[in-house]
């Protein structure tokens, strides 16, 4: 509810200030009187513009308009009666008829008032309401034929509508409590009103509402259905009331709180300073020291003092203190300009590289190349390197050997299961708890601005809600960009441009293409057995000895220990199962030792079960006494596998049936496979109606795995022709291709983990397309050695190559 008299916006209420004891409220009896009264014909119109008047309600108004100052005059000296409608728009200066509303109410005036500017202020009281019929007279002001407005009102003795209007008095009495601009005789006029339909038109003439609503309300004539959108109103405004005043209060506490922490800040202050200083002062001046041996350009130098300056003028106490705080600290840590000598000798760098990796040979080669440049050309950009191939081939640790080798500080980032951009550019500082990203707080470890960055596992990155991390890491890995990094928290531009940023993936596919074609890729390929003996011997045996205690004369290995250890109880291309295997090794030893029984220094291969168990089963070739079978070659991202296409052909009516956990590409290399057998039936002399009497079963067993991919196309193509005719396929022959429609032998990718995969398989053969030559070409001998390669250009190529003359045991009759 507002002030309990409205009135329009050229009222005063100072004017009337000395009047208001005189304005009455009514009784039932008076309002009885006013309903018994008659209504004229016609009455002199009054618009009003910013109120509504109510039957009973006494208000003044200011007048203003020179045609309805003449209406007050000639009322005032007459009748004194006059019917008030306030307007629909109370923007309009000089309303027509149809400006106003055709419901209104019959007024009287009590008193006329001249005020000290010359306006007219008339005091009316409501009588009843009145509908306009017709206006008759627009001049000298308006007057219209009307006719009375009917009014419904319930019993006198319902309970219902008398609860109700206990409840309009009661939130009455509560707004006006609760509100600070209502004064308290306020509450004195609600009780005394005896009235319903009195209170019900007193409290819908003062409630805050807009004019449309109050009209709205006026032009209701049940009076209960008033009553009820009257309650409604005020219990919305109660509502707004209490939520304010809570508000209110927080508000008034929080200024009171840090008033007070204000002064008990300065008192605290002026015994700091009578004790011998400020200690938070003295911080900021050992700041200001700190600076003056920063070599941090002119830029950096101005945005650090006016930083600075801020943080002086706050209050310690505060919540932002803090984040000024730990963002001055960190612009003072960061290693603007600073710089680790890199170093030349690249003799000692191929020592060390060669000291801590074996092989790895094109990787070393491109690690001295950069050194050569870069001591060439001092001011060369640092090239980002991204080491890819399957785990446990030292992807991570040749990072630590370069940092070495170039003599740089050695940082490593893991970015695995990262999902939050903020992680590579920081939260801007005006978040509670802002953190610069971990490249700014990687670098402040490091103390120099060219360290040697390893970002760990680029490829398992991630994208969520929180943004693209890979997206912000385009900034970082661009030599052309990465001078002016920027990072949210430090929001100042840092040079990453002397970094040298190496990655490691296990898995190109999953990186993101500009990610990818930023980086220069170097492929990390799996150990053949005779460099994993020589890994072992070299790194991880020293290794293990001086981990568990153990003394080289305590224990020795074996003839073809390794080998076996290898062959039979790890199945990996790397080497991190092999040192697992010779960990436990040497804690078996350690144990004979601690326990002091008796034993042999040199441990055998018939050790072995005892020390890990029995060997587990592993993919080896399985001959070719069964039609259908055929040995594939994959690439997983831990290296290379072999696989098994299954073929089997049962009576039926030429359906195609694929399991084994397969994957669109693999189940349509299948379907064209056995389409363009249909299509060349005379390569395997059968008849093309044959295919209709017989159903084809594929499977590839290990069916808990997915497998998908192109290169299985030959494989699965050899299975089928040899399940139609019954030819064994050729001895330890393993192959790996796609297929076209045309008959076509397509290249595939990952072909040194296949050969790997195959020599462990025990795989002499392997059939590859003729555009695969030049990957083998690019192979270092050691790894081919041994293994024979045949190169087909078209699948009936690989058919006859692959398949035997030789049925195989108890063939099928295939017709």
């Amino acid at each position: 509810m507002s002030d309990l008299l409205h009135k329009d916006s050229l009222f005063s209420s100072e004017a009337l200030e000395n009047e208001t004891e005189l304005i009455p409220l009514i009784t039932a009896e008076d309002e009885e009187q006013m309903n018994a009264e008659t209504t004229p014909p016609e009455l002199p119109i009054l618009p009003l513009r910013n109120t509504v008047l109510f039957p009973g309600v006494v208000i003044p108004i200011t007048v203003g308009r020179d045609r309805s100052i003449r209406l007050i005059q000639d009322v005032y000296r007459g009748t004194k009666a006059l019917g008030v409608v306030s307007q629909m728009d109370s923007q309009i200066e000089e309303p027509r008829p149809e400006d106003l509303n055709k419901v209104g109410t019959i007024a009287t005036i009590i008193r006329m008032l001249r005020m000290p500017d010359g306006s007219t202020t008339a005091i009316i009281q409501g009588k009843k309401r009145f509908e306009v019929l017709e206006m008759v007279n627009t001049e000298p002001y308006f007057t219209a034929r009307v006719k009375e407005f009917e009014e419904i009102r319930p019993a006198k003795d319902d309970k219902s509508f008398q609860a109700l209007v206990s409840s309009l008095k009661d939130m009455a009495l509560e707004i006006i409590k609760q509100s600070p601009h209502i004064p308290t005789e306020a509450q004195f006029a609600i009780k005394n009103i005896d009235s319903p339909s009195f209170l019900v038109n007193f409290i819908s003439s003062n409630m805050n509402a807009e004019v449309a609503e109050k009209q709205k309300m006026l032009e209701v004539a049940d009076l209960r259905e008033r009553a009820s959108l009257l309650l409604a109103h005020m219990t919305k405004e109660l509502q707004m009331l209490q939520m304010k005043n809570e508000i209110q209060n927080k508000v008034r506490f929080e200024v009171d709180r840090q008033q007070r922490e204000y002064f008990l800040h300065q008192q605290m202050k002026t015994i700091q300073d009578e004790l011998g200083g400020n200690p938070i002062e003295q911080e900021i001046e050992e700041m200001r020291l700190q600076a003056t041996k920063k070599k941090w350009t002119k830029k950096v130098g101005d945005i650090f003092e006016k930083e600075l300056a801020k943080l002086q003028r706050m209050n310690p106490a505060g919540a932002e203190f803090s984040v000024q705080h730990n963002y001055v600290q960190l612009l003072l840590e960061l290693p603007w300009g600073e710089y680790s000598n890199d170093d030349f000798d690249l003799k000692k760098a191929q020592k060390i590289l060669d000291r801590d990796h074996f092989g790895l040979e094109k990787v070393k080669e491109r690690i001295i190349e950069h050194l050569a440049v870069l001591k060439l050309k001092a001011d060369m950009k640092a090239p980002i390197l991204c080491l890819y191939g399957p785990p446990g081939v030292g992807k991570t640790s040749l990072g630590k050997s370069m940092a070495e080798a170039l003599g740089r500080k050695y940082v490593r980032m893991s970015l695995g299961g990262l999902h939050d951009e903020a992680e590579i550019r920081g939260h801007r500082k005006t978040y509670i708890g802002a953190m610069p990203g971990r490249l700014m707080q990687n670098l402040k470890k490091a103390g120099t601005s060219n360290p040697l960055f390893v970002l760990d596992e680029i490829d398992k990155v991630s994208r969520s809600a929180q943004g693209d991390p890979a997206s912000a890491l385009l900034e970082v890995l661009d030599p052309e960009q990465n001078n002016a990094f920027h990072d949210n928290f430090v929001d100042v531009d840092y040079d990453l441009s002397r970094v040298m940023f190496v990655a490691t993936a296990n898995s190109l596919s999953s990186i993101h293409p500009a990610l990818r074609d930023r980086m220069e890729i170097i492929e990390v390929n799996g150990y053949t057995q005779e460099e994993k003996i020589e890994i072992a011997k070299r790194h991880l045996l020293p290794k293990q000895y001086t981990e568990n205690g153990i003394k080289p004369k305590q224990l020795k290995l074996g003839a073809g220990l390794l080998e076996a250890i290898i062959d039979q109880y790890t199945d990996e291309s790397g080497v991190r199962t092999l040192e697992k295997r010779i960990a436990k090794l040497v804690r078996f030893r350690a144990k004979q030792i601690a326990l002091k029984q008796k034993y042999s220094v040199t441990i055998n291969v018939d050790d072995l079960v005892k020390i890990f168990g029995p060997s587990h089963a592993r993919d080896k070739y399985q001959g070719n006494d069964v039609a259908g079978v055929v040995t594939g070659l994959a690439w997983t991202p831990t290296g290379g596998d072999i696989l098994f296409i299954e073929t089997s052909i049962t009576k039926g009516e030429g359906k195609l049936t694929l399991t084994g956990n397969l994957g669109d590409v693999m189940k349509e290399s299948a379907v064209i496979a056995l389409e363009y057998i249909k299509a060349h039936s005379e390569i395997i002399g059968l008849d093309a109606d044959v295919f209709k009497r017989w159903n084809v079963h594929v499977h590839v067993p290990e069916g808990a795995t997915p497998k998908d991919g192109p290169s299985a196309g030959i494989a699965m193509l050899t299975s089928i022709a040899s399940a139609f005719t019954q030819q064994k396929v050729r001895k330890f022959v393993a192959m790996t291709g796609e297929i076209t429609l045309r008959g076509r032998v397509l290249p595939v990718g990952g072909i040194k983990e296949k050969i790997l995969a195959a020599k462990r398989a025990g795989i002499k053969e392997i059939i590859l397309s003729a555009d695969n030559r030049k990957d083998i070409e690019d192979i270092d001998a050691r790894y081919t050695k041994g293994m024979r390669f045949t190169y087909v250009s078209e699948m009936i190529e690989v058919v006859q190559h692959a398949l035997l003359k030789e049925k195989v045991a108890n063939a099928l009759k295939v017709a």
